[in-house]
């Protein structure tokens, strides 16, 4: 065998036994397993601006150093909307008293007949804590184009999007996801996410 042929496999069971290395300690309990689809890397979904069931203007920022839990839909919705945040808000019950470091945020998709009034009853319905969020039909367009999502009463999609403490995007939840499911992925987003 030449030298540079030893050189080659030399170099090859290196770079074999970094990956296996990187596997072996990526493996050691320092990973997290989400449940949900992660899509930390996204570059979309920063913020929202839009008017809450309170008549204040609300923003992502305001809610650091909580979980966000964001959802598009409408007070009117017969089946997924109502069934989604039923789900979310027992999943935020299962936390205990970390599910106060939880804010369940709704946005209408149908600003003309969801007023403050009717936003504020159908969320607090589900948890006292969630909030509802309108806004003006090019105030909600923006932001269903920021989380890429379809938004009218016609149309709408349907995930969760959870935030994490920080404010950044981290996981999109399906509407078929569990309770426990959802319980699981907040408390990882709680006591994993880096300061």
């Amino acid at each position: 065998m030449n030298v540079r042929r030893v050189v080659f496999w030399v170099a090859a069971l290196a770079a074999i036994a970094a990956v296996a290395g990187a596997t072996y300690f990526s493996g050691s309990g320092e990973d997290i397993e989400f449940e949900a689809t992660d899509v930390s890397d996204v570059t979309w979904g920063r913020d929202f601006h839009l008017t809450g069931d309170d008549g204040a203007p609300h923003e992502l920022a305001e809610f650091r150093g909580k979980v966000v839990a964001l959802y598009f839909g409408y007070t009117q919705c017969p089946d997924v909307c109502p069934t989604t945040m039923a789900t979310l808000a027992q999943a935020v019950r299962m936390l205990g008293n970390d599910g106060e470091r939880v804010q369940g945020v709704f946005i209408t998709v149908d600003p003309r007949h969801d007023t403050p009034q009717v936003l504020a009853k159908y969320v607090t319905t589900f948890h006292s804590s969630f909030i509802g969020l309108y806004g003006d039909k090019p105030a909600i367009q923006h932001t269903a184009r920021e989380f890429h999502v379809l938004a009218s009463r016609a149309a709408h999609s349907t995930p969760v999007f959870l935030f994490d403490p920080t404010g950044r995007l981290r996981l999109i939840v399906r509407p078929e996801a569990t309770p426990e499911s959802i319980a699981h992925d907040l408390r990882l987003l709680l006591t994993k996410t880096p300061a």
